[in-house]
């Protein structure tokens, strides 16, 4: 017997999926089901082979995180039980799950957290789940810190955009000595930053606060970090459906050239009040699109004249973070 009782997609015209309608093939409805009978060796295969033929990505890898997630272990510990009989209300969440995924939802809100710098932070559909590439903006904060402790201050560092609160909470955690101020405009990703606070235990290191990038800030900061929408508006239709389609258009859209709440992040840098958020001799550091580089250190240059503006590159010698020190 097959290791499956039926998939059956069923046309639906124009269906909204997550907030959008386009479809050049129309919506489906997915109904794919395991035979009641399955195991995990069956299972497993059976999810991969579904996923692959949706044109996943990660069709192996997808597979085994959601079944462990379903129950509640390890992916090395699904391998190494395939045997292990499922149980009705385990078939189902996981025959459900893969449906999901299938229509391209991320992995990450399917189980609810994605890992960053070591630690697990708590997602959903509210904020942007958090990448690799923003590791180092950690990185470059707890670096900063080290030089703050040596002259023998209390550090302060800025999470401005906050979202999921990952990287407030990721430097916190390796920075016990800072205050971390965590600021965001979305009362809804306040929330799930609140949820990672109280879960790293860190009420009272870390202070989230809803505000208009700098706006809210309460004194000055060391350093400053920004993880701002940088996509530009007409790329939008261009980016991966599991992002396109789910993630927060607030957290992606970041106008005509990508650059536009960064340009007013800066541009409330350059004034008095603006100024003296950042401490003196302080700096901040700006996630950027691949090929913002030039165009950021141009707009850098026009709203700060005087600053110092550097671009340094990820681990596959991409743009990535702006450094600017005024």
């Amino acid at each position: 017997m097959d290791d499956f009782v039926s998939t059956v997609e069923t046309r639906i015209s124009e269906r909204p999926v997550n907030g959008t309608t386009e479809s050049s093939n129309g919506r489906y409805e997915i109904a794919w089901s395991l035979d009641r009978t399955s195991d995990v060796g069956r299972a497993l295969p059976a999810a991969v082979r579904r996923l692959r033929e949706a044109e996943v990505e990660s069709p192996q890898l997808d597979a085994a995180v959601l079944l462990a997630h379903v129950l509640g272990v390890t992916k090395t510990w699904v391998y190494a039980h395939p045997t292990r009989q499922l149980t009705e209300a385990e078939i189902g969440r996981y025959e459900a799950l893969v449906r999901r995924r299938m229509r391209n939802e991320p992995v990450a809100y399917l189980v609810g957290h994605k890992s960053f710098y070591g630690l697990d932070i708590t997602v959903d559909p509210r904020v942007l789940i958090p990448r690799p590439e923003t590791e180092m903006l950690v990185e470059r904060a707890l670096a900063e810190i080290q030089w703050v402790l040596q002259d023998g201050r209390r550090p302060v560092v800025a999470d401005i955009g906050t979202g999921s609160g990952a990287i407030a909470v990721a430097i916190a955690c390796n920075a016990r000595e800072a205050t971390v101020y965590a600021v965001d405009i979305s009362d809804a990703a306040l929330a799930v930053a609140e949820q990672n606070i109280w879960r790293y235990g860190l009420v009272e290191q870390v202070h989230l606060l809803p505000g208009h990038l700098l706006e809210a800030l309460p004194e000055p900061a060391d350093v400053i970090l920004a993880n701002l929408p940088y996509v530009a508006t007409d790329a939008l239709a261009k980016l991966p459906p599991q992002v396109r389609d789910y993630e927060p258009l607030l957290a992606l859209d970041g106008g005509p050239d990508g650059l536009r709440v960064i340009a007013t992040l800066l541009g409330q840098l350059a004034t008095p009040k603006g100024r003296g958020k950042l401490r003196p001799g302080g700096r901040a550091y700006l996630e950027i699109g691949s090929d913002q580089g030039d165009a950021l250190r141009a707009l850098a240059r026009e709203l700060l004249p005087g600053a110092s503006v550097e671009i340094q590159v990820d681990y596959a010698a991409l743009d990535r973070v702006a450094v600017i020190e005024l």
